[in-house]
């Protein structure tokens, strides 16, 4: 990789650690190409994105940074995983740690914060932004469904009356 390549790695990963809402550092150290193909799938499913980079180039693209405090978690194999939305790279690399063992995950950053290995975790617990969006709709919408209940029963309660009122009048 020639000098050119490098300054373009750096301003893409630079460009990474800006705009991500989180970045995630794991251990890939075992897994087989397989794995990796799988962990990128879910990955562009979940709108997160997986990238392996050389760590001394990710720790030249990290100064300056929010996040520049997962710094000292690039060391050995590291793959990087990393989402606009402050949730889904975690759940991806969390669903992926539980099936195989040879992803660990490290820690990462949400912004300026820093998370270990249990912060990480308690992240990817939290609901994504489609899951906040479609409860704040739900909620939007459910007043409407009670006021439109509402005045519809008094007229399906008259209508009631007068059918049984009808069915006496004809019974006698």
């Amino acid at each position: 990789m020639d000098r050119a390549q490098k300054e373009k790695l750096v301003d893409e990963l630079g460009q990474i650690f800006e705009s991500s809402g989180v970045v995630v550092v794991s251990h890939y150290a075992g897994l087989t190409v397989a794995d990796m193909q799988n962990l990128r799938a879910s990955a562009r499913d979940s709108g997160a994105a997986v990238r392996v980079a050389k760590n001394r180039l990710a720790k030249i693209a990290l100064e300056g940074k929010p996040c520049a405090s997962i710094g000292d978690y690039l060391t050995g194999m590291t793959v990087l995983t990393y989402s606009e939305d402050p949730v889904a790279a975690a759940k991806v690399a969390e669903d992926f740690a539980k099936d195989n063992d040879n992803f660990v995950i490290l820690g990462g950053a949400m912004g300026e914060n820093a998370l270990d290995r249990a912060g990480v975790t308690a992240v990817s617990k939290m609901p994504s932004r489609e899951e906040l969006i479609a409860t704040i709709a739900g909620m939007l919408g459910a007043p409407a469904s009670n006021i439109a209940g509402a005045i519809g029963a008094p007229a399906s309660n008259i209508a009631g009356i007068l059918s049984t009122i009808e069915d006496k009048a004809e019974a006698a």
